[in-house]
């Protein structure tokens, strides 16, 4: 057999198969070229699809001899993916010994890439229903908070009377012998007064109508604080 005739033959019969696609990289010793495949989905420079470059390089003997190929310019391949692709066409290349394969080792590639799509497009779907599934269920954790029992409200109790200062007023009280009254309370609980000032600090300033007082000089006063025979009926009814 004449193995250079078979090649240039196949060459011929690849260009016009893959017109435009094809690019022949090296003929001598032995013809090296190239051809792109990609998913249908494959979409440049996103997460979408699958593609590489596939070159393939004469031996000696091929057909009769498996020739060399190389998997180049992977897209979106996972972890070793083009290691099992390789596999993949050696196999191929092993079945179909003695007859010229590069059209055949093209099309099972092609193949392969597209189930390798259907597969990560699965696994992307089931990850994202787990992630939407964990978030649903985490919204619906935050909305049921704790179940109470007597322990958790003890505990929390303590910690809510440590933060107000009622656990160490009560010691105090208890060391005296007395129990506070709440202006005590209210005198040792520097919050109390304290959250007033933030609170008249922080408010709004109000605005005072004066007009509203100017005639206070003109209202006849018939109240006397030491008349303690005032009825308030009389006044209402002058």
């Amino acid at each position: 057999m004449d193995y250079k005739e078979e090649q240039r033959n196949e060459i011929e019969a690849l260009e016009s198969i893959y017109c435009g696609e094809l690019e022949i990289l090296a003929v001598e010793p032995f013809y090296t070229f190239a051809i792109p495949i990609k998913t249908e989905e494959y979409e440049p420079e996103t997460g979408n699809g699958l593609s590489c470059r596939l070159e393939f390089t004469y031996t000696a003997n091929y057909p009769d001899e498996p020739l060399l190929v190389a998997i180049e310019e992977q897209e979106n391949f996972e972890e070793e993916s083009d290691e099992r692709l390789k596999d993949h066409l050696i196999e191929e290349m092993n079945e179909n010994l003695g007859m010229v394969m590069v059209f055949t080792l093209v099309s099972a590639a092609q193949e392969w890439l597209n189930c390798q799509w259907d597969k990560i497009k699965l696994n992307r779907e089931e990850s994202a229903a787990k992630k939407l599934k964990e978030e649903e269920e985490a919204e619906r954790k935050k909305f049921e908070g704790t179940r109470v029992t007597v322990e958790t409200f003890l505990s929390w109790k303590e910690k809510f009377d440590e933060e107000m200062g009622y656990t160490k007023r009560r010691e105090m009280a208890e060391r005296e012998g007395k129990k506070l009254t709440g202006r005590e309370l209210f005198m040792t609980d520097k919050t109390l007064d304290q959250s007033d000032l933030k609170f008249l600090n922080d408010g709004d300033a109000v605005k005072v109508d004066e007009s509203l007082f100017q005639s206070l000089d003109d209202l006849d006063l018939m109240y006397d604080d030491n008349d303690s025979d005032f009825d308030i009926n009389n006044y209402n009814s002058a």
